[in-house]
């Protein structure tokens, strides 16, 4: 099975979904002439044309308005945004038109849109370009929230996103975008709403998505090499969404939890999954459910700080024995 980038993967389902799908077409600043501001759509204009692959002048709330405004008229756009903090610029657009259109329409008119690019924090660029807004796009009926962990994952997540009838906030991470992985040259496809077990573990449940995943694989590792400890590490995957059922099951298998995730804490994923388990998996937890989390303060500039504002594998180490005491 050949290994490559993330980045590599995500550009080898977009253009898949273009050669199969006429309707498919990519927009966004930079897409086209420059290969996207990370390279992910590197050789795309040259193989598919300016009609497909769509260079945009910088405005969000122009090109994701005309881009929602096409899939509601029959295209399926993949939306590039270089930063995923600028989603807020085009709000109106995604979260009070293509989130309810379906919903208002009585089921007529479908909206099937993918806005895609890095949701991150950690790449010294500045609260305004560091946002991880995951737990806001979820929160609004009618859109769908992925948060692919691996190179394998984020092709075939992006490839389900492309196919699926309602908008999808598909977010990066521009961290793992040189990280390698196994990716089949066959066709396959990830479902939305699966989560999957990344390690089979019997002692604690370590729960998140995207690069905190990563993160919490090198903790696992670290446990068991100095304390023996078998950590269960489980990747959502999906936000929006969720697998209730591949989270439930990993709780009453090893009755702790600790949810991880480089969001803010206050009115996060892992709030509402600490909400979840305790509603649904109570009588199962032999200890309180713990987070790891961002710091609730803005993204910091400076490298050493925003290195001690994330989660770090040492971080969900020592929570971890907590949790487990």
């Amino acid at each position: 099975m050949p290994v490559i980038t993330y980045r590599e993967a995500l550009r080898h389902a977009m253009d898949e979904e273009l050669n199969r799908d006429p309707n498919v077409v990519i927009m966004g600043e930079e897409v086209g002439q420059f290969h996207g501001a990370y390279k992910v759509t590197e050789g795309l204009l040259a193989k598919y044309g300016p009609k497909r692959i769509v260079d945009t002048p910088i405005s969000e709330a122009g090109f994701l308005g005309m881009g929602i405004g096409s899939a509601m008229l029959g295209l399926r756009p993949v939306m590039e945004l270089m930063f995923f903090s600028f989603y807020s610029v085009a709000f109106d657009q995604i979260f009070n038109n293509a989130a309810n259109i379906r919903y208002m329409s009585g089921g007529l008119i479908n909206c099937p849109i993918v806005i895609r690019g890095p949701a991150n924090g950690g790449t010294n660029v500045g609260a305004t370009h560091s946002h991880t807004p995951e737990s806001i796009a979820a929160y609004h009926p009618g859109i769908k929230v992925v948060v692919p962990s691996t190179p394998y994952d984020a092709k075939g997540l992006l490839k389900s996103a492309i196919r699926d009838n309602d908008p999808v906030m598909f977010m990066e991470n521009t961290i793992l975008y040189g990280e390698m992985g196994e990716v089949p040259t066959e066709e396959y496809l990830v479902p939305l709403g699966s989560a999957k077990v990344m390690r089979e573990g019997k002692d604690i449940s370590i729960i998140g998505h995207g690069r905190a995943i990563q993160m919490a694989l090198k903790s696992a590792d670290m446990l068991k090499e100095k304390h023996n400890i078998n950590a269960e590490v489980v990747d959502l995957r999906s936000i929006r969404p969720l697998d209730e059922a591949t989270i439930l099951a990993s709780v009453k298998k090893t009755n702790r939890v600790l949810l991880v995730e480089e969001a803010k804490p206050f009115c996060s994923v892992s709030a509402m999954l600490a909400c979840i388990i305790q509603e649904k998996a109570f009588d199962y937890l032999d200890a309180p459910i713990r987070r790891v989390t961002s710091m609730d303060a803005p993204a910091i500039y400076s490298p050493p700080l925003e290195k001690e504002q994330l989660p770090t594998p040492q971080k969900i180490f020592d929570a971890a024995l907590a949790v487990l005491k």
